[in-house]
């Protein structure tokens, strides 16, 4: 889908980015250092997915959405390293009953609009991204090669917490 994106964007660390734009996730958890500055802010942003993903997060994000029933691509088709879509962030809460809220903060999100992947380099925090070449897109880590085409086992999975702040 090819729309106007927004001049700025939120880095976000996959799978949660992929979540954002295509799996109903309508609250983007961030410390109050990490959203302080950009409390009063409102308005469209364009997501950015960042180029960080290790395995023990890939797999703590893989059970809590098979856990409320999403499911999450593959570690290695997840891209990373530039803009995926664009949401509209219309608050921020200390509390929701969203199941993809664990705090302290969440900005409010809806509206959520695929678009071709930009590579871009991301920042903390709201920042103004421009389009990047293609080669600071990361090639998968050998973690994310399939090695079947079973899915990540429980067992593996650390158990989200609700306490941790996962960014």
């Amino acid at each position: 889908m090819t729309h106007q994106l927004p001049a700025d964007a939120l880095s976000v660390r996959q799978p949660w980015a992929w979540a954002i734009v295509y799996a109903g996730k309508d609250i983007e958890n961030r410390s109050w250092q990490a959203v302080n500055h950009g409390l009063r802010r409102r308005g469209r942003v364009a997501i950015h997915a960042a180029k960080g993903l290790t395995r023990d997060e890939y797999l703590e994000a893989y059970e809590f959405m098979r856990a409320i029933g999403v499911t999450c691509p593959p570690a290695g088709a997840l891209e990373r390293g530039g803009i995926i879509g664009s949401v509209e962030v219309v608050d921020v809460v200390t509390e929701s009953a969203s199941p993809w809220f664990f705090g302290p903060r969440g900005l409010v999100l809806r509206d959520p609009t695929s678009c071709e992947f930009i590579p871009a380099i991301g920042q903390l925090g709201y920042f103004p991204w421009k389009a990047a070449d293609r080669s600071i897109v990361p090639a998968p880590a050998r973690w994310m090669q399939p090695e079947s085409d079973t899915e990540p086992t429980a067992a593996r999975a650390p158990k989200p917490s609700p306490q941790r702040s996962l960014f």
